[in-house]
């Protein structure tokens, strides 16, 4: 199934391009970079620079890039859970 501003909240976001867009912390808000792991609370990313950043998911509001260059703007709040059981959870329209 491919990825699409629709299933974005139950896809593998995994090696998608991220841009944190607001943020309860002033030094992570426009930090840009690729997931490179999920946790239940957290995103480990990589920025162009080449760090290691780790960002709490409920503090933030994140912009995902799609394959297709679509961009995708999510609450952190929906995204607070395990990988494997956010890809099976039903959500709400969002």
């Amino acid at each position: 199934m491919p990825i699409t501003p629709q299933n974005l909240v139950r896809h593998e976001l995994i090696n998608l391009v991220v841009k944190i867009a607001k943020s309860t912390d002033p030094t992570q808000e426009g930090l840009r970079g690729r997931v490179i792991d999920e946790t239940y609370n957290t995103f480990k990313i990589e920025t162009e620079e080449g760090k290691e950043k780790i960002i709490p998911k409920k503090n933030c509001v994140f912009i995902f890039t799609l394959p297709n260059k679509t961009k995708v703007q999510v609450d952190g709040k929906l995204l607070v859970a395990r990988p494997e059981d956010r890809i099976k959870k039903k959500f709400p329209r969002w």
